[in-house]
This record gives C-alpha cells, structure tokens and sequence, in this order.
C-alpha cells in the first residue's frame, strides 16, 4: 500500500468516524494488536484526536500479560491483527471491560471469530465519512498508555497526555536536526522503523516523523530479509532499533556484500557492543555511513 498525507489525513478522520459510529468515547481505552504498519499510524492519530486513549498492546508479552494489561487499562475497544486472532481468542473470555472488537487483516477473508466485531478496518473506512469535526480539549488529557515489559512482577502501566507527545515530538526533532556535524533526520530522509510501534511509540519517530513530513515506510511484521529488500527499494535513509534487530539485518543473506552507506541507525534498549558495531561499520563503507549509540542524558555519535 502506497499513499499521500492528504490521504492519510483522510484515513485518520474516516477511522475517527468509524470508532465513533461504534460507540468510542472521550476518555475510553482503545486498543491496538498489530505489527508495524500504516494501520498503526492511523490509530496513532486518529485515538487520541477523537480524546480517546490508545493503549499499545506489547504482542511479545505472554498471553497472561497480555490479559493482564487490557484488563488493568480496562480496554473498551480492540483492534486485531488476524495474525492475533487466536491469541486474543485464548483470553477473551477472561477480559472484563471489552465491549467491541475491529478486524485488521490483509487476507482475502474479511471477517474472524471476534466476539462482539464491528468489522473489517478497511471496508469501515471505505464506508465511513472522509470529514470528521475534532474537538478541542484540555492538553494534559491521557492521549496514550502502554506497559513495561513485567520483568520484575506484572507489567507497570505508563501513559504520555497530548502535551507530553506534542512536547517530545518537538524535541526530538530538534535534537536529531539541529546540529550539523551529527544531523541523524532531516526533511528529505526516508524513515523505517524496526523499533516495534508498541514499544513507546516506536520511540516516538512515527509522530516526528510524520510533523516532518517524511517518507515513510512500515514494514509489518519485522523479517530481516524483507527490511534489507525494502531499504533497498524504497532508499531509506534513517532507521531505529535494538542491537538484536541489528545484527539479524546484517546476519540476513540480502545483507551480505552490501554497501549499506548512507543508512544511519539509532540504537537503543541496550549498549552497541564494539563487535557489532564494527560488523555495521565495515558493513557499510561509504564515507557516508553513520550510527548513533543512544544512552541515558547523553548521544554519542560515532563517524566512520
């Protein structure tokens, strides 16, 4: 699927008309099973717009967690990656706030045994208003919530109100911009995530990216083959993630002989050791190359 951002802005006000149609409220949880993808940004925007709160459910939990999360954020409504159907069938019957659940799916089959399913994302958006009234309301609303990932206990639940989100997006612009010698992201790069999106919003680059005007392009479900594909054809130029993510990209066979100059990575969850960080750096030997190490208070760019 390939679009513009005047369509987008029309996908985020048809997808507020179609979760208002089925009875979503200011103040109420929404819920996203899904892997990265266009359908995800959307919810990114249009939950919130509407004063809802979207509540990014981490799919590499246990379905235990999982439960555990919706419930404790008292979900309302759910939107379900087909891949998760049976995940989310499993524990549905233990759920005590759910009222309504919405197909996400690229298969031929339109429908699923969701209890209590609205529908199919795209048919309801092809149905729906392109035109929808946003209201105004107070910036310190909860505008998103997500979890830890319960390695200590049940996961700790977290939330950014629409201040926060405004606030970080600008400042992360800002730093990633502003200073020639270590420019990471800039109005004519292309941007891929490989940090998933219910990980803290992907780090929050969707919505910076996305401000910026970007290129973008989400990848689904992570395959490293298929990333090394899609940064070859769509020319990406920035991408984020964890040195895991990394090293199966470089470890993948479209990977091997490739010149991966001019792609700059940001690294974060964990330190980037010196070996893979020199496999990265002799990996890509345009003068060009660049990676990021993010680590607490500090960047520390590193230039070949």
């Amino acid at each position: 699927m390939r679009y513009s951002y005047p369509t987008l802005i029309e996908r985020v006000a048809r997808l507020a008309n179609v979760l208002t149609a089925a009875g979503v409220k200011a103040g109420d949880t929404v819920a996203v099973m899904d892997w990265d993808s266009h359908r995800y940004l959307e919810c990114m925007f249009a939950i919130p717009m509407i004063g809802a709160v979207i509540h990014t459910i981490n799919v590499r939990l246990s379905p235990e967690q999982i439960l555990y999360t919706m419930n404790h954020a008292e979900d309302r409504f759910v939107l379900v990656n087909s891949e998760f159907v049976g995940l989310y069938q499993a524990i549905a019957p233990h759920l005590t706030t759910v009222e309504k659940t919405l197909l996400l799916t690229d298969l031929p089959e339109k429908t699923a045994d969701l209890p209590n399913l609205v529908g199919e994302y795209e048919q309801l958006l092809a149905a729906a208003n392109p035109q929808y009234d946003f209201q105004d309301f107070d910036e310190n609303s909860v505008a998103t919530t997500f979890y830890t990932t319960g390695t200590t206990g049940n996961p700790k639940g977290v939330y950014f109100t629409h201040r926060q989100l405004v606030l970080h997006t600008m400042g992360v612009s800002t730093i990633m911009g502003a200073i020639d010698s270590v420019r990471l992201l800039g109005t004519n790069d292309v941007y891929m995530p490989i940090t998933p999106m219910f990980h803290v919003h992907a780090w929050g680059l969707p919505y910076v990216a996305t401000m910026l005007g970007l290129k973008q392009v989400y990848p689904g479900r992570y395959d490293p083959e298929f990333l090394v594909e899609l940064w070859r054809k769509e020319k990406v130029t920035f991408s984020h993630c964890v040195p895991t993510i990394l090293q199966m990209v470089l470890n993948a066979k479209g990977a091997q002989g490739t010149d991966f100059g001019g792609w700059k990575i940001v690294i974060g969850g964990s330190a980037l050791n010196r070996s893979l960080y020199e496999a990265a750096k002799h990996g890509a030997s345009s003068s060009r190359r660049r990676m990021a190490c993010r680590k607490p208070g500090r960047w520390y760019p590193a230039h070949t």
